[in-house]
């Protein structure tokens, strides 16, 4: 495969999404990264079809033009390239709610880069929503309140492995300077500046409208096809309706650390004997 000069380029989806085709990730130029990273910071997910030939050492070069490379702390890795995770459908590579890559971090993954490998022959599409048009549909109102809001991302796998980061409930994008919602059903566990039963509340409604299909794109995959996703303002959902092998490799670039505006409260302290009962598995953070 060549390089096209001037590579095609077709949208997924109105919210988000773009498919490049003439582009061979093996040979890429800096103009042609370029090129690739301006399309990303416009459409939030790009997907490179036709890389059936991509090899490790090329995709490892591509993700460190993006920056740090990740040793990712729990999730197979492929023999031999200790920065690619393998997504394997046998083998708990299946994550089939709306979340964002690992939000529990003090600083979370910019971005994400999927090489899909091996597919089922029907299904195992994967969706993407767009936080920022999330954020900019929400009434002026609520919109300056969770401007002033952060939200508690956790993680705990056993004993094995614990994570826990604050983060604004509004981010800005630090290239574009455009506001996105970043709570996520996945690692979000509750807004600290409000009553547990009041964060809960809010967190359900904004989960469920940032789900909206008008926020979204759908993406079915061939063999492989490669996509880039903003981790920054984006959600993915890998959809489980399949039989047989879904199989990806996964490179994940290190992140800056989420900014937005100062939190105008201060943490919610609870009145004495005040109990809380959880709905939401990663609401029993803190009392």
């Amino acid at each position: 495969m060549t390089t096209s000069l001037v590579p095609e380029v077709r949208l997924v989806a109105g919210a988000l999404g773009a498919e490049v085709h003439g582009i061979d990730l093996n040979t890429l130029t800096d103009e042609g990264f370029a090129h690739l990273h301006r399309l990303l910071l416009q459409h939030q997910v790009v997907f490179v079809a036709g890389q059936t030939g991509l090899t490790p050492q090329a995709h490892i070069a591509f993700g460190r033009r993006f920056g740090e490379v990740e040793l990712h702390p729990y999730l197979p890795r492929l023999d031999g390239h200790p920065e690619i995770v393998v997504i394997d459908s046998e083998d708990g590579g299946k994550v089939d709610v709306w979340h964002t890559d690992m939000t529990f971090h003090q600083s979370p993954p910019i971005a994400s880069i999927l090489h899909l490998v091996q597919l089922p022959e029907t299904g195992g599409d994967t969706m993407w929503t767009n936080q920022c048009k999330v954020y900019e549909a929400l009434s002026a109102p609520l919109r300056d309140l969770l401007d002033g809001l952060t939200a508690i991302h956790v993680i705990r796998i056993g004993n094995e492995f614990t994570s826990r980061a604050e983060h604004p409930v509004v981010r800005v994008h630090p290239e574009t300077g455009r506001r996105s919602l970043y709570v996520n059903r996945l690692f979000t566990s509750h807004i600290p500046q409000l009553s547990r039963n009041e964060s809960d509340a809010l967190l359900e409604y904004l989960f469920g409208f940032s789900e909206g299909p008008q926020f979204t794109c759908r993406y079915r995959w061939r063999v492989g096809d490669v996509a880039i996703w903003d981790n920054r303002v984006t959600q993915h959902y890998a959809i489980n309706d399949y039989q047989g092998v879904r199989r990806g490799q996964r490179i994940t670039v290190l992140g800056d650390h989420p900014t937005g505006d100062a939190p105008r409260w201060d943490h919610y302290v609870a009145a004495p004997g005040q109990r809380y009962w959880p709905d939401r598995v990663n609401a029993v953070d803190n009392y």
